[in-house]
């Protein structure tokens, strides 16, 4: 009976342990590579984001949720900083490898479609990780801001991290040229970044707007870590946790099953 499959189907009852790992250490190393465009340059961004709306609004918004601007702002900014370098890291690597014609190495070996996923999204979430860290030691330093709940900060960005991996998975197969990549970037994970409460409370949206918020799973993510830092949220943070569950499944069985069926990714 033949072992294996087309398109790296798996051998039932084993994990291919060595090649997951070898895709997760490439995944890694990608990134680290060039760590000042992927790692401090979301560092800078994020402090200049944070300057330029203290600046400009921090004096005259006064308090929200019971805490100082700026101080609501940062969990915001932090959690937008990771998932838009989370998406990046997968997408990139996939529409990279399909444009220059390297996505058959990656296919050819014996690793089944689960661990393709668990592959990428390994390198998403240690680039996830490692910009929050960043970003949190820049807080810590400049405004004092030490976790209220470091357990729930960090399993919010871990999450954060997976489920926009997982979505830029699906994302890079998808598009076949950067053009389309960049079209995706631009319409639709910007705008969920920047319209789940990154720079504001739900609370003060009016009531189709707070709706449409709240089916937002990324809404929930960047409550979770404001939760997490600071100890204040607009919904539950175990509400949210089952929605960046799910969420984060959902999207991941969608990946799993375009590497599965090698949707746009057989020549």
């Amino acid at each position: 009976m033949q072992e294996f499959v087309e398109m790296g189907a798996r051998r039932f009852g084993r994990v291919n342990w060595l090649g997951l790992a070898t895709l997760a250490r490439r995944e890694t190393q990608r990134f680290m590579a060039v760590w000042t465009q992927t790692l401090m340059a979301p560092l800078v961004t994020a402090g200049l984001f944070m300057v330029i709306f203290t600046i400009a609004i921090g004096p005259r918004r006064g308090e929200v949720m019971g805490v100082d601007f700026t101080t609501f702002l940062a969990p915001g900014i932090l959690m937008m900083t990771v998932i838009q370098n989370a998406f990046a890291n997968t997408s990139s690597s996939i529409v990279i490898s399909k444009v220059q014609g390297n996505i058959v190495d990656t296919l050819m070996p014996p690793l089944s479609a689960a661990e393709l996923v668990l592959g990428y999204l390994a390198g998403a979430v240690a680039r996830g990780v490692l910009v929050a860290l960043a970003i949190a030691t820049g807080l810590a330093l400049f405004l004092g801001l030490v976790p209220a709940h470091p357990f729930w900060a960090l399993l919010f960005v871990v999450l954060g991290a997976a489920f926009l991996g997982a979505l830029g998975m699906v994302a890079g197969i998808f598009a076949n040229k950067f053009d389309q990549m960049a079209a995706i970037t631009n319409f639709i994970v910007t705008p969920l970044a920047f319209l789940s409460g990154t720079f504001y409370s739900v609370e003060a949206l009016p009531g189709t707007l707070y709706t449409i918020s709240h089916v937002n799973p990324v809404f929930y993510l960047i409550d979770g870590v404001r939760f997490g830092m600071i100890g204040v949220s607009d919904s539950s943070p175990m509400l949210g946790l089952v929605v960046a569950l799910g969420s984060t499944f959902a999207v991941a069985v969608l990946a799993w099953g375009m590497f599965r069926r090698g949707y746009r990714l057989k020549a």
